[in-house]
């Protein structure tokens, strides 16, 4: 199985602008993002951004990187103008890597790409892993997934879903101790045929609402499949405190 990495690097951001510039321990974290997608069994792996600064940067250590527009709603339509560029052919797996995740494990690339190689029938696979905190449980900022018995989607949330109703009568102070739960980790594989029909698509409601692109796949038809993920997937770099984080694990490692 063959397939491509892209991996979008945005320069602006709300709380960390120009993140993927960012130092952890003396390299650029999308540095760091681009070394872990190489140690995967990706042909290639792109840098995809918006910014000439990371252009640069990207373009120095070696990578393979390319301008993308400024103006994209969301990562998806970023990858479509990439495959498109490149020329990709329909068939062509490509797996979105956030570049925010300088710590993201490379089993977990290849896992997602052959999922979608092994699951025709779905146009996206991406992966998740049960939550085991009550406060990871109901905290907004991590995206709930339910699926079905053959590990299709049903519905991506920031709410607690499914909703433990008579363990939540008594309170929202402790793990239900009956129920699964499993947070959506956001790594995604497509096929380009894929990408060049999501692109077509309005944004859906759910999606606006929720703010998760993904459900703007499911509204329209489309199936994904969701798997656990092979190996624990650290959180990505969205806070200073996110930062500060990934900078010890990568001092006390040397």
């Amino acid at each position: 199985m063959s397939y491509t990495v892209v991996i979008p690097a945005r320069y602006g951001s709300t709380r960390l602008p120009g993140k993927p510039l960012l130092d952890i321990a003396g390299k650029p974290m999308v540095q760091r993002v681009w070394e872990q997608a190489r140690l995967s069994s990706a042909r290639e792996v792109v840098i995809a951004t918006d910014d000439e600064r990371i252009l640069e940067v990207a373009q120095g250590f070696g990578a393979r990187a390319c301008m993308t527009s400024p103006h994209h709603p969301s990562g998806t339509d970023r990858l479509h103008e990439v495959a498109a560029y490149f020329g990709w052919a329909d068939e062509q797996i490509v797996v979105n890597v956030q570049g925010d995740e300088p710590m993201i494990p490379p089993t977990v690339i290849d896992q997602v790409a052959h999922n979608l190689a092994t699951h025709t029938q779905a146009g996206i696979a991406t992966l998740c892993e049960g939550i085991t905190d009550i406060a990871e449980l109901v905290d907004p900022n991590a995206v709930k997934v339910v699926f079905d018995n053959s590990g299709m989607a049903l519905y991506f949330s920031r709410a607690t879903i499914p909703w433990p109703r008579e363990q939540f009568k008594a309170g929202q102070n402790t793990m239900p101790t009956q129920g699964d739960w499993y947070r959506h980790i956001g790594i995604y594989a497509y096929r380009t045929a894929f990408l060049h029909e999501y692109v077509t698509w309005q944004p859906a409601p759910p999606e606006q609402l929720e703010q998760l692109e993904q459900l703007r796949a499911l509204y329209h038809g489309a199936r994904i499949h969701v798997a656990a993920a092979g190996e624990r997937v650290p959180g990505g770099v969205d806070t200073q405190a996110d930062l500060d984080a990934v900078r010890a694990r990568f001092a006390a490692a040397g």
